[in-house]
């Protein structure tokens, strides 16, 4: 296989077709099945054994965010497989292989609990093993001479998820309703098969970075560790020490209870106290290197320093970013939920109802938005404010794209309080809460993509995307954590005293939690220090 490829001066790499052509079909299976998921656990016989609607439905939930929460785990695993070992290529491929045997899992086992939920594994763990690789891989295409075409690419490298995502999340809804689960989980499988053959047939036309393969004495980790613990001990291992500590005492606690201890919250199962766990370790040891990173002076490079303190600046972005997918990711389980309840228009003139059947095919509405949305910003928007004498960077984007996704929730909200009122609310009023979040996605993650690239130095960007994909995670973290909470009686019974029902209460709580985040994002926005880490040209 090449490893080399001639970028020619200011034109756009031929190889890139067949990455933006894998990305549409991936993302096609990936949201067929992921936004049928809820509506058919409900009604499946694998949460039979529940007594009641509501039951099933937070079930459904929690399964829904706990399998979000793996698909955005485990690109740690690839992208420190990639970069230390097999190199993008060839990791994208094998793990696409592990992905398609999921997908085949789900259409086979729609009845058995253990064949189902293996297959929810296997996707998890291959769709997250190439989501930090393809984009980064997509950006080593380019360097100094044509990084001008990046950003055109990065946005039509999210315009064309989304435009897989629409005619998924549009049609699937049907296909599960009309021929049942066993085709709404194959289609997708298929589509997974063609991406696998596309993006392996451009195999010779790729720049491949090679990978660290361990010999780096200047990785990422290495430079944490120099800092840490290469001149003696500071307050900085101390901190390092305090969060590792905790992580394994919340492991212990959780794990106390088969023994008949039951000193950590029933209702934290094993998903929520490892994330918590994986948090106070990432806190901990990132916030101590910070505090003594030069003590890895002369121990490593000064620009190699340099880019550990970048990446450790980016953490704090991304830590901030966390809340606006706890928002996000919710449009496929809570408003899913809430647009069952909603009565389907069917009496309006301007209703598609010869397409729009159900509740579920609400969730088109968001890539349709986007593919909407990201040319409007680029050419009328955002030119418009450069005129008027804004400068629109990628942080304020962001930080907007956050106080714009709370204010979705707002309204959703106040749809929620007519419903519990018992008024008969039409689905269509969801388009509008629909139509902010989605203007908030595309300022927030579509700009984040281009944003963690560039700010990631050459050796460390297959982590660092690995890192933002964590972001979601820790976004499904604060979902489960929630529910949980509110599920208490003391919790429910507070609540119903206010006059609340939990649904409408959750929707203002989030909202809540976002737009604290928007603020927190802002000030620290305000003193960060861009960077242009895009490979120099040969």
């Amino acid at each position: 296989m090449s490893t080399t490829a001639e970028a020619s001066q200011g034109r756009m790499p031929r190889q890139i077709p067949y990455i933006i052509g894998n990305e549409a079909c991936e993302r096609f299976s990936f949201y067929g099945m992921r936004n049928i998921l809820v509506p058919f656990l409900i009604s499946s016989v694998l949460l039979a054994y529940l007594p009641d609607q509501a039951a099933r439905e937070g079930a459904a939930k929690d399964l829904f965010h706990s399998f979000v929460i793996g698909v955005y785990f485990f690109p740690l695993l690839g992208g420190w497989l990639s970069d230390r070992y097999f190199g993008k290529y060839n990791t994208v491929l094998w793990f696409s292989l592990i992905y398609c045997a999921g997908h085949a899992c789900l259409a086979l086992f729609e009845s058995n609990a253990t064949g189902f939920y293996t297959g929810l594994f296997l996707i998890a763990l291959g769709s997250g093993g190439i989501k930090p690789l393809v984009v980064t891989f997509c950006g080593d295409q380019f360097d100094q001479s044509n990084k001008s075409k990046a950003k055109v690419v990065f946005d039509a490298f999210y315009w064309i998820i989304n435009f897989g995502s629409f005619f998924a999340s549009l049609l699937m809804p049907l296909v599960l309703r009309s021929w049942g689960p066993a085709w709404a989980f194959g289609i997708p499988g298929i589509l997974m098969f063609i991406a696998t053959f596309i993006f392996w047939l451009g195999r010779h036309k790729y720049v491949n970075v090679p990978p660290s393969r361990g010999n780096d004495p200047d990785a990422f980790l290495n430079i944490v560790r120099s800092a840490l613990l290469g001149k003696g001990f500071g307050p900085g291992t101390l901190v390092a020490a305090v969060g590792m500590v905790g992580a394994a005492a919340m492991l212990l606690l959780w794990a106390l209870k088969f023994a008949g201890v039951t000193i950590w919250p029933e209702a934290w199962g094993f998903v929520i106290t490892a994330c918590l766990a994986l948090g106070a370790i990432i806190a901990g040891v990132g916030f101590g290197a910070s505090l003594q990173l030069e003590r890895a002076r002369g121990l490593h490079p000064d620009a190699a320093i340099e880019g550990v303190r970048s990446v450790l600046r980016i953490l704090i972005v991304f830590a901030l970013v966390t809340p606006f997918w706890s928002l996000f990711d919710q449009k496929a389980s809570t408003w899913v939920i809430q647009g069952k309840a909603m009565v389907i228009p069917h009496d309006l003139w301007w209703w598609p109802s010869w397409l729009v059947k159900d509740a579920t095919q609400m969730q088109a509405l968001n890539p349709l938005m986007v593919m909407l949305l990201i040319p409007f910003n680029n050419l009328v928007l955002y030119p418009a404010l450069r005129r008027m004498g804004f400068n629109v960077t990628a942080l304020r984007r962001m930080g907007w794209g956050i106080a714009i996704s709370a204010l979705s929730w707002i309204v959703a909200g106040m749809l929620q309080l007519q419903m519990d009122d018992g008024q008969q609310v039409s689905l269509a009023w969801q388009t509008l809460p629909y139509l902010l979040l989605t203007f908030g996605e595309v300022l927030v993650s579509a700009t984040a993509l281009e944003f963690a690239y560039s700010q990631a130095p050459m050796a460390m960007k297959g982590v660092i995307m690995a890192f933002w994909y964590l972001t979601s995670t820790f976004g499904g973290l604060w979902v489960l954590l929630t529910n949980a909470s509110v599920r208490d009686p003391a919790v429910i019974g507070w609540i119903q005293a206010q006059g609340w029902t939990e649904n409408a209460f959750l929707m203002f709580f989030f909202a809540g939690f976002a737009f604290v985040a928007a603020l927190a994002f802002a000030l620290y926005a305000r003193t960060y220090p861009m960077q242009d880490n895009y490979r120099t040209a040969a």
